[in-house]
């Protein structure tokens, strides 16, 4: 199953970070591929995204559920595509590291099944790193607006 963490040490402090990441609508929207979400309840969502690997394209509606919630440290969650062929989990973690900085951590597994699970499970293992890198980034510049100072 292709998987992938990324790290990040940031200059905000922990209650600040848990502010934005404990609000799955303040991220849903920089998932690439977003199109649109829906929060089914607290634990529940409904995410529509395109996604793209090598030459497969496809929109896969997603639900999301939460499956720990340790405020301020910890999200965890499943996934699943409505057809069961797209499956994973992933963690969204937030370290204090000091009053003013956090470690921020996020990791995904991902897991195609079908006719072409094979090959889209490939393409996953060859992109997934950067999309969730690109994926923490662009949270980081929300949570800093246009400041972001990650600290690699």
């Amino acid at each position: 199953m292709p998987n992938t963490i990324c790290e990040r040490n940031i200059k905000i402090n922990i209650d600040n970070m848990w502010s934005f990441i404990s609000d799955l609508n303040n991220w849903a929207p920089l998932v690439p591929g977003y199109e649109q979400h829906k929060m089914v309840n607290q634990k529940k969502s409904i995410w529509v995204c395109e996604g793209k690997v090598g030459s497969f394209q496809k929109t896969v509606q997603l639900t999301v559920i939460i499956t720990e919630w340790n405020e301020p440290e910890k999200i965890s969650f499943q996934l699943s595509s409505s057809n069961q062929m797209l499956t994973g989990n992933g963690t969204v973690c937030a370290n204090k590291l000091s009053d003013r900085e956090t470690n921020f951590t996020f990791s995904l597994t991902l897991h195609a099944k079908g006719l072409a699970g094979k090959m889209v499970n490939g393409s996953l293992r060859a992109f997934l790193p950067k999309l969730t890198s690109n994926f923490i980034d662009a949270m980081i510049r929300h949570m800093y607006g246009t400041k972001a100072q990650a600290l690699v």
